[in-house]
């Protein structure tokens, strides 16, 4: 189905992966996008330890192999020296995105101070949009939707609201979502007719 998107999951951890503790990335994200995405979608999940080596080729795999049109981190993106999920993304990237890494860090500084510490990468590998998402879902959830006060009115927008039109650009399927959770921007000429 060329109008379905695929969605790679990636979670980063050594304790979740080796059975110390649950997940939760990838079951908050599947949540968010259940209610987010108002076309069709689908997803492969990988549950990986802080490993560079298996990061690189956990990412490749998503894009070139499994063709997937968005591919999602959760995790790693911190000082500590077993965080290397940006470097395996840069080592894997063909184009770098900074914007989605400044914007992710603005969003997280509406809520705490120490998002300076974040090193949030978003990359693109031939026609897959590879983004390094926050590891706690409420983190994640913020930083897709954005801040908004308690109007629900936006404070600051949310990286998600870039995607749809990031994926038209390098190839990917038309994305609508649910403009009650999240509303996707495009410049006019790019937005196609309800069907």
């Amino acid at each position: 189905m060329n109008d379905e998107l695929l969605i790679g999951l990636v979670s980063i951890s050594d304790r979740a992966s080796s059975g110390i503790y649950e997940d939760k990335g990838i079951p908050a994200l599947r949540e968010w996008f259940g209610a987010a995405l108002a076309s069709p979608w689908r997803m492969e999940t990988r549950l990986i330890p802080d490993e560079q080596p298996v990061i690189e080729q956990t990412l490749i795999e998503l894009c070139d192999s499994i063709g997937c049109h968005l591919v999602l981190t959760t995790g790693g993106t911190g000082p500590a020296p077993r965080d290397v999920t940006p470097e395996a993304t840069l080592a894997v990237a063909h184009k770098v995105m900074p914007g989605f890494g400044e914007q992710m860090r603005q969003i997280s500084l509406a809520f705490v101070p120490t998002a300076i510490l974040s090193r949030q990468v978003g990359a693109i590998r031939g026609k897959s949009l590879i983004l390094n998402l926050p590891g706690q879902p409420k983190a994640i959830k913020e930083t897709l939707e954005g801040a908004k006060d308690a109007e629900g009115k936006s404070l600051v927008a949310g990286i998600f609201a870039a995607v749809p039109y990031c994926l038209d650009l390098i190839g990917g399927p038309y994305v609508e979502t649910d403009e009650a959770v999240i509303k996707a921007f495009r410049p006019k000429s790019a937005i196609r007719p309800k069907s």
